[in-house]
C-alpha cells in the first residue's frame, strides 16, 4: 500500500467565463451547454471541453475516483498570448488568473497563473501579483517565438523565480505546422515532446543552469519529450563539438539534478527510463488532465509499474511534487 498524498502535476483549466476579448484570431470559447464547450481560434475549432475544465466539483469528483489528493491546475497553453503587445499580453493573463483562483478555491486544487512572458519585467509584476493573491507557481510555454528558454530575458524571469520561491511547470505550445505534422495527430505525438526536448537542450546547453540559482525548482511537460533516450548523444556531441554544441560549463549530463519532468509517458519501459535517467527524486506524476491523450486514471502508470520499490512509487505519486511545490 502506498502511503502519503498523491498530486498531479500536470492538469490544465480553461475559465467557462472566459470573455470574448474583440480581437480577430483570439481564442475564445463558445459555450454549448452548462457542461460543453469548444476553444475557437479564430474561427477554427481548436478543441471541445467538459465542464471538468471550470468545474471544481467535477473536477474534485473525478479526483476522487482516481485516487488523487491535489492537482496543480494550469492555464490551457493556448491562452499565453506571447506573440501578442506585451500590454495585450498582461491582460489576458490578469483576467485568465483571476478566474483561475475562482476554479482553484478548494485547497486541493492548487493554481499556477501564466504571465507575458514576452516581457519579462512585466512577466515578474504578473507574477508577484498572482503570488500575493493565492497562486503558488507559474507554467509557461516552451518558447517566446523563436526565443528559446535561454534568452536573456526567459532567464531574468526564471532568476525571479528562483528568488520568489515559486516553481516553474514547462508546458509545449505553438507547435510547428505543416502537411507533415497534420496527419494523425502529428503535432501532439512528436511535436509536443519534440519541443520539450529542445527546451531542456536550449535551458542546459545554452548555460541557462549555469546563470540560474540553484534553488529554481522547474519541471518540464510530457517526460521531458525524447531528452532521457538522446542524452548519451548530447553528451556525446559536447565532448566531441565543444566549439559548437552549446555554452554550458558542465557537460550535459551534470545537469540532471537541476529539474524534474513529469510522468506522462504512458509506457512502463519509458517510465524506467525516466526514472533511471532522472533518478527516483525527479519524476512527479502527471496526467494532462482533463484532455483525451491525457492519462486516466492519473498515477495508473506509477501505481502498477513493478520495477519501482514502494518508496519510490511514493515520491512519483506525492512526495516529490511536494519538493517542487515547497509545501
Amino acid at each position: 500500500m502506498v502511503t502519503g498524498s498523491v498530486t498531479d502535476v500536470h492538469t490544465h483549466h480553461v475559465p467557462k467565463g472566459w470573455p470574448d476579448l474583440g480581437r480577430p484570431g483570439a481564442p475564445r470559447l463558445r459555450v454549448e451547454s452548462e457542461r460543453e464547450a469548444t476553444i475557437l481560434v479564430g474561427e477554427r475549432e481548436f478543441r471541445r471541453i467538459q465542464d471538468d475544465c471550470w468545474d471544481p466539483e467535477v473536477r474534485l469528483a473525478r479526483m476522487d475516483a482516481d485516487g488523487v489528493d491535489r492537482q496543480v491546475v494550469s492555464p490551457t497553453p493556448v491562452f499565453f498570448g506571447y506573440d501578442l503587445p506585451a500590454e495585450e499580453g498582461v491582460r489576458i493573463a490578469k483576467i485568465f488568473n483571476d478566474l483561475a483562483l475562482e476554479i482553484c478555491a478548494h485547497e486541493r486544487l492548487i493554481p499556477f497563473c501564466q504571465v507575458p512572458l514576452q516581457d519579462p519585467e512585466l512577466a515578474c509584476a504578473e507574477l508577484d501579483r498572482c503570488l500575493a493573491n493565492g497562486h503558488r507557481g507559474v507554467e509557461i510555454g516552451n518558447h517566446v517565438g523563436d526565443r528559446d528558454l535561454d534568452d536573456p530575458g526567459v532567464v531574468a524571469f526564471l532568476r525571479h523565480c528562483a528568488e520568489r520561491g515559486a516553481p516553474v511547470f514547462v508546458h509545449p505550445w505553438d507547435l510547428p505546422a505543416g502537411p507533415r505534422v497534420e496527419r494523425w495527430m502529428a503535432q501532439w505525438l512528436v511535436g509536443m515532446p519534440a519541443e520539450t526536448h529542445l527546451s531542456i537542450l536550449a535551458m542546459i546547453l545554452g548555460g541557462v543552469f549555469d546563470q540560474v540559482p540553484e534553488s529554481l525548482r522547474i519541471c518540464f511537460a510530457h517526460g521531458g519529450g525524447s531528452f532521457a533516450f538522446w542524452l548519451g548523444r548530447f553528451e556525446n556531441a559536447w565532448h566531441r563539438r565543444p566549439g559548437v554544441v552549446g555554452v554550458s560549463e558542465r557537460p550535459p549530463s551534470h545537469y540532471l539534478g537541476r529539474f524534474a519532468v513529469d510522468s506522462a509517458v504512458f509506457d512502463e519501459r519509458a517510465l524506467r527510463l525516466l526514472v533511471d535517467t532522472f533518478g527516483e527524486d525527479h519524476v512527479l506524476l502527471g496526467s494532462d488532465f482533463p484532455y483525451p491523450l491525457g492519462e486516466s486514471p492519473a498515477g495508473g502508470l506509477i501505481r502498477r509499474a513493478g520495477f519501482l520499490s514502494e518508496t519510490a512509487r511514493a515520491k512519483l505519486l506525492g512526495g516529490n511534487a511536494e519538493a517542487f511545490l515547497g509545501a
